[in-house]
């Protein structure tokens, strides 16, 4: 049953000692309190950069040229290696384990210049991509309207174009439907067939939301590029390692254009694979530093709660040997000294948590606040998970009554005779 008697008799001890018991419990509410904090920015900064990667599916990898830097079969360092369709046909036959090959063009990238966009009296500087259908499963969008491109799109070289969601608030009036209007890139005339926007977030976002979708092969009719492409973005099948997908189509390039294989220069890639588990590695790392730095300020703060009763015992050894001299029990007041430091513990590690919590969500609200383009582009809501936030809390209190024990134990030593002789 609970005694009564004995908690007033707890927060009498406490109430008469007020600044000790603060200064005690404060060591116990800035472990929790930095715990708290330290895993709810930890979860926002890994949840932003997920976000951040979130328009690249995981198991692809993008393959661009750029120049040799050794010479190989009669031919001399320094040439610049041109991409073709042809050369994404050969990587398709010829390397096992790839689902998609999508050879790519784009204005606004590179050594070309942004496409001047006009639609009535509304221009704009955008990136204009040439694409096939199959790009929409290597760098997912959202569709807010119409459709993507679609492979009869391709085959008939239709002049459609899909748009981002940044270049139809440029090009359009708000409120206006753009789907089946017409706009003009560089003296073309394309009809919008669809709005999309980036699941990114960040600078990522806001260039993937400028661009312009069209058919490569009304890409390459339009701007005169030929059976010439930027580069290719390929997707591996599921089970695949994609490094090892990477490493072929690197080796298969270099031996249809001449390059050296111990050239490391001539073709440039980017394997999300690798990427993200290089950013799951050091969020790990940085998930394993906040623990422990949060477990050590509280391990600290449970032993200076265990000091705290130590010196509380002492000043209170004539009244424990009085108690003893009537008759307490050794388990009375090993009972006494244990639930004053859970006591304190509890109350410190509560407002610990509270107070840890009220800081997240004051981050959050302020970050919901802000408009889109404002918000941090790396970094989301700070949040932390509760379930494990309550158990780190009541393994606290268990260390806080843990704290207790050895005080208690130096309690019941005590003789009364030695007790009442005390100051």
């Amino acid at each position: 049953m609970l005694d009564v008697d004995r908690w007033q008799e707890i927060w009498g001890t406490l109430r008469r000692n007020r600044l000790r018991a603060a200064l005690t419990a404060c060591g116990v509410f800035w472990g929790v309190f930095m715990l708290i904090v330290m895993l709810g920015f930890g979860h926002g900064l890994s949840e932003g950069v997920r976000r951040g990667m979130a328009g690249f599916a995981s198991n692809s990898m993008y393959v661009w040229p750029q120049r040799t830097s050794m010479p190989h079969d009669g031919l001399a360092p320094g040439r610049f290696v041109r991409l073709t369709l042809d050369d994404a046909a050969a990587v398709r036959a010829g390397v096992r384990g790839i689902r998609v090959v999508a050879p790519r063009n784009e204005l606004g990238g590179g050594r070309r210049g942004a496409a001047n966009v006009r639609r009535g009296g509304k221009t704009g500087s955008f990136r204009v991509a040439g694409e096939i259908a199959e790009i929409e499963l290597i760098q997912p969008v959202v569709l807010e309207r119409g459709r993507f491109l679609n492979p009869l799109d391709l085959a008939e070289r239709r002049k459609v174009v899909v748009i981002g969601a940044a270049a139809r608030e440029q090009l359009f009036a708000p409120g206006e439907d753009p789907i089946g209007a017409s706009i003009e890139l560089r003296g073309a005339y394309f009809m919008v067939v669809g709005v999309f926007r980036s699941p990114q977030t960040g600078d990522e976002a806001e260039r993937h939301n400028t661009t312009l979708f069209v058919p490569l092969t009304t890409y390459a009719r339009v701007f005169g590029t030929g059976e010439q492409v930027g580069n290719f973005a390929i997707l591996a099948q599921e089970g695949v390692q994609s490094s090892r997908v990477e490493a072929d189509v690197l080796a298969l390039l270099g031996r249809r254009h001449h390059v050296h294989p111990a050239d490391r220069q001539a073709f440039g890639s980017f394997n999300a694979d690798r990427e993200m588990r290089k950013v799951a590695g050091l969020f790990d790392a940085i998930n394993l530093v906040i623990w422990f730095v949060g477990v050590v300020t509280l391990i600290a703060g449970v032993i200076g709660v265990s000091n705290i009763m130590l010196i509380v015992v002492k000043e209170r050894t004539r009244e424990i040997g009085v108690r003893k001299a009537v008759g307490a029990t050794p388990a009375s007041i090993i009972a006494q000294i244990v639930q004053e430091s859970t006591a304190l513990t509890a109350v410190a590690g509560g407002l610990g948590l509270m107070f840890g919590v009220t800081v997240l969500e004051l981050v959050g609200t302020t970050m919901d606040s802000l408009p889109p383009g404002k918000q941090p582009s790396m970094f989301s809501r700070p949040e932390v998970d509760i379930t494990i936030a309550l158990a780190a809390v009541g393994v606290l209190v268990v260390f806080g009554a843990l704290a207790g024990v050895l005080p208690a134990r130096h309690a019941v030593n005590i003789s009364p005779v030695e007790a009442l002789r005390a100051d």
